[in-house]
């Protein structure tokens, strides 16, 4: 047995407070007149930092977002209906247009905040229905740091679209990851998928949306999220953007959710998810996709990127074969990438991956005013609006 499992075995999760666990090693040490400060001692402690991250346990603070923990080892049950005030969304004509508005919402599962941008566009009853983006964050990111990372106001301006980026509760997670690793949060109508379309359809009810586009996007956590939604609420989301996510079913645990983005399959007890029989509309077809992924992402191995890219293949396996298309392209800003086409027998892209070469874990194309961007492009945000837009509708209004 190693030391991670050790840990595991000695501190179930969400049981104890890491800093305890620091605190009583260090002392431990030091009685024996060790400095864990400088010298061996140091690269000691080094060692089971590490080991505790592996383990699943929580980090917190400057130096779990330094080196990239984007899971925190504590998710807790969130406030209840009579617990937490809710905030409903206001009608449309009580928005102005051109803010950025926080509201909250409610349902069995709980209470989430969120953010809605309208554009200075939108008309109301008086104009079109205008399309829904639903942006999803990463762990330790918020709707404002993600809507200033990803620009997509901006884009939001530029093509007339609302944008509503839900909120993941510190007290739900630690570290704000949404919890895409626990089997109860996987489910139609249940945990926090049931949460983040309860917020979709507020927005919709409220405001004059066209209901055949309505799309879900987000960042490593987040765009584990967004693969759930598509997979259990297609009759909502007509497509789906996955920026250094995971596929649907990779983990039911903390212990599997590391091995998970390690690149791990296949683990001992998970029950294995498919994406041809839950990703289907009422039309009998899959929900379209669109996938990036940088190849020197540490955090959340490649390899899950393209086991969303195959989910979503296999989601379209009714239909006749698709036909994939590779091209290899550069950035204006440099930054190398493959990217493939799966298009069906009338030629529509219905699916799309993105390789970043010598990428890590960040928002391709981003704003450096927002956390784990990467401004060396391709752009991915308007490259997942171009692919949401092209969609004829993968859903049911």
């Amino acid at each position: 047995m190693n030391f991670s499992d050790a840990l595991r075995r000695s501190f179930p999760i969400g049981s104890f407070d890491i800093a305890s666990i620091n605190n009583t090693i260090e002392q431990a040490l030091s009685s024996a007149g060790l400095n864990t400060q400088t010298g061996p001692m140091k690269n000691v402690m080094e060692t089971i930092q590490q080991s505790l991250a592996a383990a699943g346990l929580n980090q917190s603070g400057p130096a779990a977002r330094e080196h990239g923990v984007t899971i925190d080892g504590i998710a807790r049950k969130i406030f209840t209906p009579d617990e937490a005030p809710t905030r409903p969304a206001a009608p449309a004509d009580q928005v102005s247009p051109g803010q950025f508005v926080s509201r909250s919402f409610t349902n069995q599962a709980g209470t989430r905040a969120y953010k809605l941008y309208v554009p200075a566009s939108y008309a109301g009853p008086l104009g079109e229905p205008v399309p829904v983006i639903v942006m999803l964050h990463g762990c330790t990111q918020s709707p404002d740091d993600f809507a200033a990372g990803t620009r997509m106001n901006a884009l939001a301006e530029e093509h007339g679209f609302l944008v509503v980026y839900p909120a993941q509760a510190a007290n739900a997670n630690g570290s704000k990851c949404w919890n895409w690793f626990r089997a109860e949060d996987q489910d139609r109508d249940r945990g926090e998928p049931s949460l983040i379309a309860g917020i979709t359809r507020e927005v919709v009810a409220s405001h004059h949306v066209d209901a055949r586009r309505v799309f879900v996007a987000g960042l490593s956590s987040g765009a584990a999220m967004a693969v759930i939604l598509g997979e259990t609420y297609p009759d909502i989301y007509a497509a789906v953007g996955a920026h250094s996510g995971l596929p649907y079913g990779a983990a039911h645990d903390m212990p599997s959710a590391f091995a998970a983005m390690k690149g791990g399959t296949g683990l001992p007890g998970m029950a294995k998810r498919s994406g041809s029989g839950a990703q289907h509309t009422a039309a009998g077809r899959g929900v379209p996709t669109i996938v990036f992924h940088g190849d020197r992402d540490h955090t959340v191995d490649a390899r899950n990127g393209a086991e969303i890219v195959d989910q979503a293949v296999r989601g379209h396996s009714d239909e006749a074969r698709l036909q994939a298309s590779t091209r290899q392209g550069a950035a204006a800003a440099g930054r190398q990438y493959s990217h493939t086409v799966y298009a069906d027998a009338a030629d529509q892209p219905v699916v799309e991956q993105w390789v970043l070469h010598g990428a890590g874990h960040a928002w391709s194309g981003g704003s450096p005013n927002g956390s784990f961007t990467d401004k060396g492009g391709p752009d991915a945000s308007a490259e997942m609006i171009r692919f949401f837009y092209s969609q004829p509708r993968a859903g049911t209004a």
